[in-house]
């Protein structure tokens, strides 16, 4: 009995010295999340979206097959433009401008895409410093991806290339989780993040949609790859 509480005693003591004291920093040297942005996600500028790791082969095999096994970012140029195409987590395919629809939905944007073909699932990632926001240009009909916020419905808040120039309704905020090397979007517009419509059905079937308060899982989430221009 006696060498039951003195070994009781010991691990008391030992684990009253590894607790931190009250009050005390946690050991933690990433910042605080802003409001509406959960732990582990960071916002991401121009510089560190040019500082993606290194892989221009695997650019050009990207193009031919879709990615390899790694599912890990490939590089971009170190420009004030990176040239990317946009993967969901959520059906593992890649984000493409709908160029023939009709109107009004004209330019969707709809992650149904096994391969990165060409022009139609690319995104020019244009950083103004000015207000820390990117604004994505689609390489198929040159136009910048907006958030339809006027919409009513299901295509409320969807994501369209249709415009000439970026203003409020172009900007978007891109955060990364580091531990997961994923992406989320955030626009600016309504401060929805970017969630992509597994359930949808029909035409507008995984059609990306600016309507989330928060990155709850892979509706959310993307992956991010470097493509020639």
């Amino acid at each position: 009995m006696t060498s039951t509480l003195l070994s009781l005693t010991a691990l008391l003591t030992a684990s009253a010295l590894a607790a931190p004291a009250a009050g005390a920093t946690p050991q933690n040297d990433r910042p605080v999340p802003a409001a509406g942005i959960p732990a582990g996600w960071e916002k991401v500028d121009g510089d560190d979206l040019a500082q993606l790791p290194g892989a221009s082969d695997r650019q050009q095999s990207l193009t031919a097959s879709g990615g390899d096994a790694s599912g890990r970012s490939a590089s971009v140029q170190a420009d004030e433009t990176s040239n990317l195409a946009v993967k969901s987590v959520r059906n593992g395919k890649f984000t493409s401008t709908e160029v023939n629809y009709a109107a009004p939905d004209t330019g969707v944007l709809r992650a149904r895409s096994t391969n990165v073909t060409g022009a139609w699932e690319g995104f020019a990632f244009e950083w103004d410093e000015a207000s820390q926001t990117f604004a994505l240009k689609s390489l198929a009909n040159n136009r910048y991806v907006a958030v339809e916020k006027n919409f009513t419905g299901a295509t409320k808040n969807v994501l369209r290339a249709r415009s000439t120039t970026a203003g409020g309704w172009e900007r978007f905020e891109l955060y990364q989780n580091e531990d997961l090397s994923l992406y989320a979007f955030r626009s600016t517009l309504n401060n929805l993040f970017v969630a992509m419509e597994n359930s949808y059905t029909g035409p507008l079937q995984y059609t990306l949609r600016a309507r989330s308060a928060e990155v709850t899982g892979s509706w959310e989430q993307f992956d991010l790859y470097g493509i020639d221009g």
